[in-house]
């Protein structure tokens, strides 16, 4: 079982950064094994992903669209997850999740935490 705490989401101006936290709270050694994700959705739109990253570090995905501007890392240590987000966009703007699971950072996950806001101004 994995228990997930977003946090670090605001108002950002477009053009500044911004990073985004992910919290688990699982044993160490179980955090290793997880391939973890973040997600959005704005108002009307699917849940979408946007990155993820394998436990290896090795196998990462990126949305086209966030490609060269957002950054997907892990500390395995903390056991948090972090999404480092350069050059926002107004369409930035949605609530972002974060998730883990057993398979790839494309595939389906298994746990998700609560969600925070992220609002871009232009």
């Amino acid at each position: 079982q994995v228990q997930l705490a977003e946090s670090g989401g605001g108002l950002v101006q477009a053009g500044d950064s911004l990073r985004l936290s992910c919290a688990a709270s699982t044993r160490t050694w179980s955090w290793r094994r997880y391939t973890m994700g973040w997600f959005r959705q704005s108002p009307g739109k699917e849940r979408e992903l946007v990155a993820g990253l394998d436990w290896t570090g090795t196998n990462i995905y990126y949305k086209d669209s966030v490609k060269g501007r957002f950054t997907i890392s892990r500390d395995n240590a903390k056991k948090t997850g972090y999404l480092e987000m350069n050059n926002p966009k107004p369409e930035d703007t949605a609530v972002y999740y974060c998730a883990a699971g057993l398979a790839g950072p494309s595939e389906p996950y298994d746990y998700w935490g609560q969600g925070t806001q992220v609002t871009v101004s232009s």
